[in-house]
């Protein structure tokens, strides 16, 4: 692809599936913000599902899920690029995306469950252009054949609560190897090593075509990124495409909203209350030992500057603590410069983002550091303690060490959140100014509730 305008549209056959099958990159040129907006968009819909699937939705709701999911992200102005995006979006993250096994493993899965989906929404004309653009040698089984085992299938069919096969159903015989998951299922009839896929039951042929297709694909994108392209584009891609996989795609939380404005008096309470616990952590390290290197400073420091922490308060703060240890004179010459450098008021005067999710995940925290993310980063044991002092019950510690276990660390976040507050969190947790944003919103709302209540009462 080159980086300007879209200029590929695809083919025109009699009839032509609207859904890529993304086996080689298209002839366009892509304008350089296009080609990282779209692979964003796109993320935003593969992460939502990996989200869904990690939390157990049925799939009904996956499907609810990731209708929506499309409609929000994947639409454009222009309904004629709209494929276009779609086509575009794919190829950017298959950059993304090739460089090591464990992103090649997630994309994998993820473009394999969004492409599942896609294909089960297809007209029955458009699934049969699809499996003729495969190029699979596989054709419905002949009339005469169909007769012949037609009790097997209705037998079938009735197991797995399908509806009853009609005289003029359609059905592929393939070699059973190339449906593992309905034969693991017992969803299908197999004879002589052969499978009799019906048509509503295609996708697990497609799907796994697919998949074959995509793996492949990402090995050899590798091969072209770390032989040519990481070096060709270092000045101008690379950049973009190594960066991409840890984006936060979430809101800004650069400045505080209205329910996040905290003082140096409020801080040890919303500390305790709403504060998630990769900063209770820092916090409390930060109270016990006075002071924190360099990498929890940072994560704190922003955190508390995004939850409204002044500069006046935030330099009072930090100074009250690490006077403690080093002394007013060397807080002033050592460590006041960073805090106001946080905050654009020193060097380049950067206003800093506190750190998502997704960047605190990705530290690597040495011997004697607290930051980065106890959900990764802690032993079980510590792990565990932690969630039992933040009021965790033990059901709720299992659920969620399950996660941590898969490493599911927001969604183990999540559970956290949703355990200490007594409600579902939906959208999950991805930022930690986000948890204290919508602790603080559940709080005040209880304490409205509560309130009203006791003004009934009287």
């Amino acid at each position: 692809m080159e980086i300007v305008r879209p200029q590929w549209k695809p083919p025109s056959n009699d009839i032509v599936s609207t859904l890529p099958l993304y086996r080689s990159a298209p002839a366009l040129e892509v304008r350089l913000e296009d080609f990282e907006l779209y692979a964003m968009d796109r993320l935003r819909v593969l992460k939502g599902i990996s989200d869904g699937l990690s939390r157990g939705k049925k799939p009904e709701e996956m499907k609810n899920l990731v209708n929506d999911l499309w409609k929000v992200n994947m639409k454009h102005p222009q309904a004629s690029e709209v494929f276009n995006k779609d086509v575009i979006s794919h190829f950017v993250l298959r950059l993304v995306y090739c460089r090591t096994e464990d992103l090649r493993k997630w994309f994998l899965s993820m473009e394999t469950a969004l492409f599942r989906h896609r294909f089960r929404l297809l007209t029955a004309d458009s699934q049969r252009a699809l499996l003729a653009e495969l190029g699979l040698p596989y054709k419905a089984v002949a009339r005469a054949e169909f007769e012949v085992i037609k009790e097997k299938l209705v037998q079938v069919a009735r197991s797995i609560s399908q509806p009853i096969p009609s005289s003029d159903a359609i059905f592929y015989k393939v070699p059973f190897e190339e449906v593992p998951e309905l034969v693991a299922g017992r969803r299908i009839f197999i004879c002589k090593g052969h499978a009799y896929v019906a048509m509503n039951q295609v996708v697990s042929l497609v799907v796994t075509q697919f998949r074959s297709l995509l793996s492949k694909a990402l090995i050899l994108t590798n091969r072209k990124w770390t032989s040519m392209i990481r070096e060709q584009e270092k000045d101008r891609l690379t950049p973009i495409v190594e960066s991409l996989c840890s984006s936060y795609l979430g809101p800004d939380y650069s400045q505080p909203n209205e329910f996040a404005e905290i003082s140096v008096k409020d801080i040890d309470l919303v500390a305790k209350s709403s504060f998630p616990l990769c900063m209770r952590h820092l916090f409390e390290k930060l109270r016990e030992d006075h002071h924190l290197k360099h990498g929890g400073r940072m994560q704190l420091g922003l955190f508390l500057k995004g939850v409204g922490l002044k500069l006046d308060d935030a330099l009072a703060f930090w100074k009250a603590e690490f006077s403690q240890k080093v002394g007013a004179e060397r807080f002033d010459k050592e460590y006041a410069y960073s805090i106001r450098h946080n905050y654009g008021r020193e060097g380049k005067r950067t206003d800093y983002t506190p750190y998502s999710c997704q960047k605190i995940i990705s530290l690597t925290p040495s011997v004697g550091d607290h930051h980065g993310c106890p959900y990764r980063h802690f032993s079980e044991d510590n792990l565990r303690a932690a969630l039992s002092r933040m009021g965790v019950n033990n059901g709720a510690v299992e659920d969620v060490m399950d996660k941590v276990r898969n490493r599911h660390y927001q969604l183990a976040c999540t559970l956290t959140f949703e355990a200490i507050h007594g409600l579902s969190c939906d959208a999950g947790i991805n930022h930690p100014n986000q948890y204290f944003s919508d602790s603080q919103k559940i709080l005040k709302l209880k304490s409205h509730s509560s309130e009203q209540g006791e003004s009934t009462a009287d």
